[in-house]
């Protein structure tokens, strides 16, 4: 029987410290078939910021089994100017953003089981026209153009917490007008659907917090949680899935509460990702939920002050192309 498909690394920004993390998440997972990936990449701009490592270049994902316990199998894609380790050259913006195209494309043909994305710096994609928040609007964008109109979910993963952000890269002080009860709900439904399909949970059990200091406390701190959220917690218990909160958010993350709950719905980016990071700030996995492929990434940035310095820590890449496999494991189960 053929092994399935590799999953796919993508090179995310290169003068970051993604050919740092990459050599060492190879070094840690090249004797594990199931964790088989490949770089979608510079093969020369890799060699050259790591020169002891073993690098083949590949001409189809396919061929990626067949070096992977010898050597990082790479389907070289040359950048334009090779950068220095730190320093951003925008030359290499239209290949980055290339390389996540081609990653979707792939995904879709089946040639891929999942993809992983190194850290991409934002800002030096923004003169090559990249108009999005980060890579997972910018992938449900993508697979709008392939005629999959999805409605994406940010996950973060570690040390058995899962998180949801039901709002995320906005100001703090925009988020009571963006909340709604249609997206909290719409949140919820494909978190609870991919809970089934990719970490087999067969009853999800979805927590949520309040908005406000302890949930509102019956409106003397707020009425979002009167007005918006219970009403949508309402409407997810009358479709039959099983609904927590809101609780306080101060009181939702000790240990006794997260074995209530398999994954928690916060209403904003700083409530789902302090928890994660101070249980595991090295660790943590980010996961798009709602894609019609699997997609996870390191849970942190390009890291440009530790590019080549052999200071990066690898750990939320090797948790994430792991995460990756397991879940791509779980669709073929």
């Amino acid at each position: 029987m053929a092994p399935p498909s590799p999953i796919l690394l993508t090179s995310g920004e290169p003068a970051g410290v993604a050919p740092d993390i990459t050599a060492a998440a190879w070094e840690t997972l090249h004797q594990d078939p199931s964790c088989c990936f490949f770089l979608l990449g510079d093969a020369a701009y890799w060699q050259a910021r790591n020169p002891g490592l073993a690098i083949a270049e590949i001409g189809a994902p396919s061929e990626a089994y067949d070096v992977f316990a010898e050597a990082l199998p790479v389907l070289h894609r040359p950048l334009a100017r090779h950068p220095k380790a730190g320093t951003i050259d925008a030359a290499t913006a239209p290949q980055v953003i290339a390389a996540i195209d081609e990653a979707v494309d792939m995904a879709f043909g089946g040639s891929v089981s999942a993809i992983v994305t190194n850290p991409i710096q934002k800002e030096a994609l923004y003169a090559a026209g990249f108009h999005f928040q980060g890579h997972t609007d910018y992938l449900a964008h993508l697979s709008a153009r392939h005629d999959h109109p999805v409605q994406e979910v940010m996950m973060l993963v570690a040390a058995g917490l899962r998180t949801v952000p039901v709002t995320v890269h906005i100001p703090l002080k925009d988020v009571p007008a963006v909340l709604t009860q249609d997206l909290i709900v719409d949140q919820a439904r494909v978190t609870a659907r991919d809970l089934m399909r990719y970490f087999g949970i067969a009853s999800p059990r979805l927590a949520f917090t309040g908005l406000n200091p302890h949930a509102g406390e019956n409106g003397s701190m707020g009425h979002e949680e009167i007005d918006i959220i219970i009403p949508a917690l309402d409407q997810l218990r009358s479709g039959g899935l099983t609904v927590i909160g809101p609780m306080p958010a101060d009181t939702a993350f000790h240990a006794e509460a997260r074995a209530t709950y398999d994954v928690i719905l916060c209403m904003y980016h700083d409530q789902a990702l302090i928890p994660v990071k101070t249980l595991d700030f090295h660790g943590g996995v980010n996961v798009s939920l709602g894609l019609p492929f699997i997609r996870t990434s390191p849970d942190h940035g390009t890291a440009l002050s530790l590019a080549g310095k052999g200071l990066a820590n690898p750990a939320s890449l090797i948790a994430a192309i792991r995460l990756a496999s397991e879940m791509a494991q779980a669709t073929r189960d």
